[in-house]
């Protein structure tokens, strides 16, 4: 933790929590700490003497954080403060007494800096379409016309009563399909038509059509079929419920009210498209990200892919699985997250903590899960770190070498028993994680998933944690740099720090380390595979024929393998700690053909001997010319010098059988079968 970080003011909220001050003094040096007993009440002196000071000041409570910042108004200051939640997280747990180290690095945590996110605009002009099957679609938009401009759109056959007054549009028709994001919505619907205008008892409707096209900028989807979009919990602006619930109809409906405006969004992921490995010349290399996306907010895009930001709806699996770090996680950036990890692992380890296991949760689930755990059950232990981030999906491998680098002994990640969306790429990082661990000497129980929506649950996973070692030497070094610089360090720290360290480690499928290999007899030195390359792991030697390769650049994305006309390279994925201070090796080299009438070499004396052979023996051109195949060995501009000056006739090609169409055939058949039914 660093020195200077100003006031900290903390409170046992009553007594009701043990405070080890003298642990949390000594991991905050250069801070002035200040205990209290009920800091939001008798002794908001404190607060009040400590917020009029201009120096940074951190209070260990979140909930009385609207008071608090109220009081800090009053005595004019300007700077904001820091809360941090140490009543839940740390003090309310069978095991408070223990929780001085926890407290320190939940502080430390704290006062690390905000990053900044650039934002995303999203404009709403209050269009909202209604799409249901009965009467519950009409109240929807009967409660919703004061506020937005309503269409409703029932499923065929729409049999309901006419209203006495045409309020709002109401349409027949069925969605059948539906693209855009909020504030730019475009569905295709399929039988669309409107009421007639005499419709009695029921609503009848006129001729109908197919591929009518309706725009808007919000749905509310009461249709109680299959939603419109692929992870439509994560598509903003498209309210999806089940018709048959009122309480989530109510709630659906006030939230769409206030959909209309100018909002804002953080542009979760930033993308540098010079570094993609999708494809290069329309052959498909990387496709990892198109797979994981949840929200369907990734394309191809020529030789790399696009992401739309509108879209997004930042589950950051995009920027775990991405091999190049052309897809970056903003909120925080992969740099700024180690250093969040850095501080709260070593600020627990001065303080005094030991075996310390981090649990990587969201806001919304994690947090409220944690709270329900402190305040009904036994608390998280107090060698128990959370580490809250904005979605658990967003954690790489990057993060995890790195909180085993820094010292701890395990990692637990807190989802939800039925996620939001899918978290393929979470389940892929932690097999990838396994192997590594393991390897390393820290063993296969270090990381899992805890998927629950029960703090008992939650409490006994946790207490059933072994109190494992960590490394023998954990690292403090900082951290910084793109996403791919960040995993080769963290993984060279968690290697030098190990129990027992190897050098090469065999990955699953898919991993984004590894080597290749080539079978060299096949291999004829095209170099498409150095072409295709987009990292530079493959490269040529100008002076002569040959392919290198250079492990610790190479990202698996297989462009090599799919562009090699000889299909002679196979992926190998693996980790070799070697590699980052490995020359690049040679994977083949051959002797270079020098041109018969300059000297200049100019390709591969294999290959030019293999093709003059071929064609002396069957090409009419060269076949009975000697001349001809002699300018095969030759450079280019010797080529074109000789070819120029002999008399070369293109046409003198032998003449070429006739052309056949189906009615020779047709007669050839005719007469195969006469000649079978004439007697021998």
């Amino acid at each position: 933790m660093p020195d200077g970080v100003g006031k900290i003011l903390i409170c046992s909220c009553e007594g009701t929590m043990p405070l080890d001050t003298g642990a949390i003094q000594g991991a905050c040096r250069g801070a002035e700490l200040r205990a209290a007993h009920q800091l939001c009440r008798a002794e908001v002196g404190k607060f009040r003497s400590a917020a009029a000071d201009t120096e940074p000041v951190t209070v260990g409570c979140t909930q009385e954080s609207p008071l608090f910042t109220e009081l800090a108004a009053e005595v004019g200051r300007e700077r904001p403060i820091t809360y941090v939640n140490l009543r839940e997280t740390a003090g309310w747990s069978r095991e408070g007494n223990k929780a001085g180290p926890k407290m320190a690095a939940l502080i430390a945590v704290a006062q690390e800096p905000l990053p900044n996110v650039p934002l995303v605009t999203l404009q709403s002009e209050g269009v909202i379409l209604v799409y249901g099957s009965d009467e519950r679609a009409i109240e929807a938009g009967a409660l919703l016309q004061e506020h937005l401009d309503v269409t409703v759109l029932l499923k065929p056959p729409a049999s309901i009563v006419p209203s006495r007054a045409r309020e709002f549009p109401v349409a027949k028709g069925r969605v059948q399909s539906a693209k855009g994001h909020f504030g730019a919505f475009a569905l295709t619907i399929n039988d669309f038509a409107e009421p007639v205008p005499s419709s009695r008892s029921m609503l009848n409707f006129g001729p109908s059509r197919d591929g009518a096209l309706s725009r808007c900028d919000v749905i509310l989807d009461l249709s109680g079929g299959i939603a419109l979009f692929a992870g439509d919990e994560l598509r903003e602006g498209y309210l999806r419920v089940d018709p048959n619930d009122p309480v989530a109809v109510l709630k659906a409906v006030l939230k769409a009210r206030d959909l209309v405006g100018t909002f804002e969004k953080p542009r979760y992921v930033t993308f540098a498209q010079e570094l993609c490995a999708h494809s290069r010349s329309r052959i498909v290399g990387c496709a990892r990200c198109l797979d994981v996306c949840p929200a369907g907010a990734i394309a191809p895009a020529g030789d790399h892919v696009a992401i739309d930001a509108n879209l997004c709806a930042g589950c950051g699996q995009c920027a775990t699985v991405c091999p190049t770090g052309a897809a970056g996680y903003a909120l925080p950036p992969a740099d700024m997250l180690l250093g969040k990890l850095r501080t709260l692992l070593t600020t627990y380890h001065d303080a005094g903590g030991d075996h310390p296991v981090v649990l990587v949760h969201d806001e919304a689930h994690g947090t409220e899960l944690i709270g329900a755990l402190a305040r009904f059950g036994g608390g998280l232990p107090a060698n128990v770190l959370p580490f809250v981030v904005n979605e658990v999906t967003q954690i790489g491998l990057e993060a995890i070498a790195a909180a085993f680098a820094y010292g701890a002994s395990a990692m637990r990640v807190l989802s939800r028993a039925r996620p939001r969306h899918d978290i393929t790429a979470l389940t892929r990082t932690l097999d990838l994680a396994q192997p590594i661990l393991a390897g390393l000497g820290l063993g296969a129980q270090r990381i899992s998933i805890i998927a629950t929506d029960d703090p008992d649950v939650l409490e006994a996973e946790l207490r059933a944690i072994e109190l494992l070692a960590s490394v023998a030497k954990p690292t403090s070094f900082l951290f910084a740099g793109a996403k791919r610089e960040l995993l080769r360090f963290s993984l060279r720290e968690l290697h030098r720090a190990a129990c027992t360290p190897v050098d090469v480690i065999a990955l699953p499928a898919g991993a984004p380390l590894g080597s290749i290999e080539v079978d060299v007899a096949g291999c004829t030195l095209c170099l498409a595979c150095v072409a295709a390359c987009p990292t530079g792991a493959l490269s040529e030697d100008f002076d002569r024929p040959l392919v290198r390769f250079t492990e610790d650049a190479c990202v698996q994305c297989g462009l090599c393998k799919a562009t090699c006309p000889e299909k002679v390279i196979s992926l190998k994925p693996q980790i070799d700690f070697r590699a980052a201070t490995a020359p690049a090796r040679v994977l083949k080299t051959e002797e270079p053909f020098c041109c018969v009438r300059c000297g200049k070499p100019f390709g591969v004396r294999s290959t030019i001997e293999r093709v003059t052979a071929k064609l002396a023996e069957s090409h009419w051109m060269f076949k009975d010319s000697p001349e001809r195949l002699e300018a095969i060995k030759m450079c280019d501009d010797c080529r074109v010098a000789v070819i120029s000056a002999q008399d070369f006739d293109p046409y003198g090609a032998p003449p070429r059988p006739p052309v056949r169409t189906s009615e020779d055939y047709l007669r050839e058949r005719e007469e195969k079968k006469r000649a079978e039914k004439e007697p021998q």
